[in-house]
């Protein structure tokens, strides 16, 4: 399939998702991602969801971190140039929803994209080669690009891989993991 059809196709899976639905999945995702060899770095970022886009609630990966006493980093968009700001997630962080609903960081300790050594990534779908599609304006592909070769890129996805997406781009940033309510992808 070709990224736009993916879109469409995912986000109105999504919308037929319950509350209890994405939690339950949120759930599971966490779960399994406690199977991974991933926790002995040092600065992980992770996205707080867009509940009006029904993303997978990231609230039970936060908690695992804090338990691990880990460095947590998430993101502020700037839609003008469709890059990221990190900031270091602290107690005294304020978080504030911007225009498209997106709990962001207000200001707070600027991380740089290679300090950062994995990254949790939301995306509408993903195929058997570790190829995603998201909202498609760019934003992780730009982020990630500027990361260490070596940072892990796990996507996080309430669906299973399609078998593969027709129209990847040379600049398109492919995942290490996919992470599903029932499956554990490797790439």
């Amino acid at each position: 399939m070709l990224k736009q059809e993916l879109r469409n196709t995912y986000k109105s899976l999504r919308k037929q998702l319950s509350e209890e639905q994405i939690e339950d999945y949120s759930i599971a995702i966490a779960n399994r991602l406690l199977k991974l060899p991933i926790w002995d770095h040092v600065f992980y970022h992770i996205f707080l969801p867009i509940e009006e886009q029904k993303e997978v609630n990231t609230e039970f990966i936060l908690n695992i971190l804090l338990g691990k006493d880990k460095n947590i980093v998430i993101s502020k968009s700037n839609f003008k140039t469709n890059e990221l700001t990190h900031f270091l997630l602290t107690d005294g962080t304020v978080i504030k929803k911007n225009s498209y609903n997106i709990p962001e960081p207000v200001d707070g300790i600027e991380i740089s994209n290679d300090t950062i050594d994995l990254v949790f990534i939301p995306l509408l779908a993903f195929d058997k080669q570790g190829h995603r599609v998201g909202y498609g304006k760019g934003f992780y592909d730009i982020f990630l690009s500027k990361c260490k070769p070596e940072t892990v890129k796990i996507g996080l996805s309430f669906f299973e891989a399609e078998n593969e997406i027709k129209d990847i781009f040379e600049g398109d940033i492919g995942l290490d993991y996919c992470i599903t309510p029932h499956e554990m992808y490797q790439f």
